[in-house]
């Protein structure tokens, strides 16, 4: 399965979802699947959280507990939720506020590994 399957996937089978990216920390997209009436702007959106990840990544780091895997951002329109693949790049999913998340986090777990599987 492609990377723009996968994302499609969680996308169209997660109530609620309005994008999904794979992207690297220095904030450039690998591939994105938005939703049409997505309002928000991807790519700003992409590049604020990738920069508020590596600093996350960061500070796992110096309090050493363990390699960071997984990080959700609630507002009150969205919830984004970040699955780490690798030292280099991430799966993120936002949602709106009332999506379901749960399932989301599954799914982005469960697809992890088949996206990393298709970036080697």
């Amino acid at each position: 399965m492609s990377l723009r399957d996968s994302l499609n996937t969680i996308v169209q089978t997660v109530d609620g979802s309005l994008a999904a990216v794979i992207m690297a920390y220095d904030g450039i997209p690998i591939d994105e699947v938005t939703v049409d009436q997505s309002e928000f702007d991807m790519q700003l959106l992409s590049v604020e959280y990738a920069t508020v990840l590596k600093e996350i990544k960061r500070a796992v780091t110096v309090i050493k507990m363990g390699e960071l895997e997984e990080v959700s951002i609630s507002t009150a329109r969205t919830s984004v939720i970040v699955r780490v693949l690798n030292d280099d790049l991430f799966a993120a999913l936002i949602l709106k506020r009332d999506g379901n998340s749960g399932k989301g986090r599954y799914l982005l777990k469960l697809r992890a590994f088949e996206m990393l599987q298709e970036l080697s």
